[in-house]
């Protein structure tokens, strides 16, 4: 970059939210000066990893009401958004680019090749062709407005400026990083962690780990937060979707219980105590003499189903006909609130999200522009939006960043 240059539009952030704004800014005005600056060595990291390296680029719910349910915060801000760039728009976006895309069962949508180098070639390839510039190593420490023109230092000393700016820095997890940001006058949402494993330090549950069931109900006590779906345990606790949507709904009150709380797992989701306890009697007449640990009504992985005998205080060599009330009911009780306490959170370093940034009030959703600043836009996780995991959080990049290259050419 040399000392002094000017562009029509510099988007700060090469993640999705800025990649995706400046190569549509470029189709929209193919005769705009665009510029990314990123401040770190590569672009589009996140996207890199992003379910496990395939890249879940949103989620297959093409009704925006049902859609908005599934973002703990920006969910009402995005209800209008989404009418104006919808996942039916992502799809259209993406194919008409030669990204085919596909539905998983679970409704994660992937590239067909199962490869996120399928997205960020696309995206690379999209950024050449409409000349948009791209600038590694170029952290924003300043920024500052004169008459219609924003002034931007870069590193130590270098001088960039813009008529339109647009600000897609992704989530920061330290309050402190969102400074630049203040000083043009934005309100930043503390940012805490959202998307988070519950780890539960010194419990024998542990010694399961790579244990999965399909679905599992997951309650934080004390709170109103309830979720349900796969559960994995792990070597620190617990994973997989139901936690990880349960510490996104539950992001800013588990943070002020230092991470220390309690959780109940209901194993059967659907399924009451009582309406346990009868079948546990019915099987207790149809196994009769068999023994309970080789005999699993409720086709549990064998090794869960061993641990809760086990903490139901049922030894491994009991037949089902000796079995009496009292411990069916304990099994029934297991199965239906087993409580864990948690101490602690693992954080995907790669992925992680946080729920904070910038306030939703202060930006308009039609054109993403600041209602502090004229020419100035935000787009992507630097918006105090997030979503539950399962490609939700990629859709309102695309989303937020479309409009606001809308907004910055118009």
């Amino acid at each position: 970059m040399n000392k002094s240059t000017h562009f029509d539009i510099i988007v700060i952030g090469g993640g999705a939210a800025g990649f995706f704004a400046a190569i549509n800014a470029a189709i929209l005005k193919p005769s705009a000066s665009i510029a990314i600056l990123e401040k770190s060595g590569k672009v589009l990291s996140k996207v890199r990893v992003s379910g496990g390296g395939r890249c879940n680029v949103t989620h297959g719910c093409f009704d925006n009401r049902e859609m908005v349910k599934f973002y703990p915060r920006g969910g009402k801000e995005l209800r209008g958004a989404f009418s104006r760039f919808s996942v039916d728009n992502t799809f259209a976006w993406f194919e008409e680019r030669g990204v085919e895309l596909k539905t998983e069962d679970d409704g994660r949508v992937f590239p067909i090749s199962d490869s996120s180098e399928t997205i960020i070639n696309c995206f690379l390839s999209e950024a050449e062709k409409y000349g948009v510039k791209v600038f590694l190593h170029s952290d924003v420490k300043t920024i500052e407005k004169t008459n219609e023109q924003f002034s931007l230092t870069v590193n130590e000393n270098e001088k960039i400026s813009c008529e339109k700016l647009l600000i897609a820095a992704g989530g920061f997890p330290k309050s402190e990083s969102y400074d630049f940001i203040r000083k043009v006058g934005h309100t930043i949402v503390p940012p805490v962690p959202s998307l988070f494993t519950f780890n539960m330090p010194g419990n024998p549950v542990k010694e399961l780990m790579g244990v999965s069931v399909e679905n599992a109900e997951v309650k934080i006590q004390n709170t109103h937060i309830e979720t349900d779906g796969p559960l994995l345990i792990t070597h620190w606790g617990m994973s997989g979707p139901a936690v990880l949507k349960a510490s996104a709904w539950g992001a800013r009150d588990l943070s002020e219980t230092g991470y220390r709380f309690a959780s109940d797992i209901k194993w059967l989701p659907g399924k009451g105590e009582e309406e346990i306890f009868e079948e546990l009697k019915k099987s207790k007449n149809i196994f009769n003499t068999q023994y309970i640990a080789n005999s699993n009504p409720y086709r549990l992985p064998k090794r869960l189903w061993d641990f809760l005998l086990n903490k139901s205080g049922i030894k491994d060599q009991t037949r089902w006909s000796d079995l009496s009330h009292k411990q069916l009911r304990s099994i029934a009780q297991h199965l239906t609130h087993d409580t864990y306490e948690v101490a602690g959170k693992t954080t995907f370093k790669e992925e992680f999200v946080t729920c904070g940034g910038i306030a939703l009030d202060e930006v308009d959703f039609k054109t993403m522009e600041s209602k502090k600043m004229k020419g100035l836009f935000f787009a992507g996780e630097v918006l105090d939006i997030d979503g539950v995991t399962g490609g939700f959080n990629f859709q309102s990049c695309w989303t937020t960043g479309f409009l606001a290259a809308k907004g910055m050419v118009e």
